[in-house]
Parts: structure tokens; C-alpha cells; sequence
């Protein structure tokens, strides 16, 4: 984070800095603090949040999970505790430090990783419906006996 104002890279910051440098709502960092036991920002009178900026680092990679990797909260909350806030956060500064591995390439592969998902989710759908009109003449044939009883 840029210093502002004059402020040391070791400064806290105010929820309305934090909210400003990362792009995200400031009720949405109050959010993820009620989710991610990991944000832990120095709470002074009247409430007011002040964060580390180790707490910035939790958020930024918090941000990174769900924002970019696609996680969903409960999928991020579950890989932060699998893998440990420290090696998400190390993976993350190692990835900063290398140049963008990402071609043209392997944004095709994913969006046809995608498309193929697409496909195979109407297949799926298509199955079921199959199912369920196999079901239902089954239903009608049972009805149909009934009434005749």
C-alpha cells in the first residue's frame, strides 16, 4: 500500500483507506471481517477499525480468492484453512513477484474448460428431463389403474 499523507508503510489504516486501496466496499470489508476470522483490525472507541498491515495483506488475499480465483466465501474460508493464512499469503507475494504467467492460451483452455462444463450441465439436464418423462408415464399408468379399480 502507497504511503498517504505522509503515512509510514507500517501505519494503520482507517477502514475508508483500506476500502479506498482494495477497490471494495466498506461494508463488505465489515462482511468479510464477520466471516474471515482471520481480519482481525485494533478496534478503538466508537468502534472506528484501524488495520495492521498484516490485516491488509488478509484482505487482499481474501479479495484475490474471491474476486479473481472465483471462490465462493464458504470455499475461500475452507482453502485459508486448509493451506494456512501464511502460505496463501506467501503463494500470493510469489505470484506479485513474477511476471504474468498467463497466455492467450491458457485463457482459451479455460473458457473451453468452461464451454465444455456448459455442454455437459445441458446433457445433465437433458438426462433429467428424460428421467422425469419416464417417471410421469409411469405415474399416469399408476393412475390410471387406480381409477379403474
Amino acid at each position: 500500500m502507497t504511503s498517504r499523507a505522509g503515512k509510514s508503510p507500517n501505519a494503520f489504516r482507517t477502514i475508508s483507506e483500506v476500502s479506498d486501496f482494495m477497490s471494495v466496499p466498506q461494508h463488505v470489508l465489515r462482511f468479510w471481517e464477520s466471516k474471515f476470522t482471520q481480519i482481525c483490525p485494533m478496534k478503538r472507541g466508537g468502534g472506528r477499525r484501524y488495520y495492521r498491515p498484516e490485516d491488509i495483506e488478509i484482505i487482499e488475499a481474501i479479495r484475490n480468492l474471491l474476486h479473481e480465483d472465483g471462490y465462493t466465501i464458504k470455499g475461500a474460508q475452507k482453502y485459508l484453512k486448509e493451506h494456512g493464512v501464511k502460505n496463501v499469503l506467501k503463494d500470493m507475494n510469489a505470484e506479485d513477484a513474477k511476471p504474468s504467467s498467463r497466455t492467450e492460451n491458457e485463457y482459451e483452455s479455460q473458457i473451453l474448460n468452461i464451454t465444455q462444463k456448459s455442454h455437459q450441465a445441458v446433457n445433465d439436464d437433458a438426462d433429467v428431463i428424460a428421467s422425469l418423462k419416464i417417471l410421469r408415464s409411469r405415474l399416469e399408468k399408476v393412475r390410471a389403474n387406480l381409477n379403474n379399480r
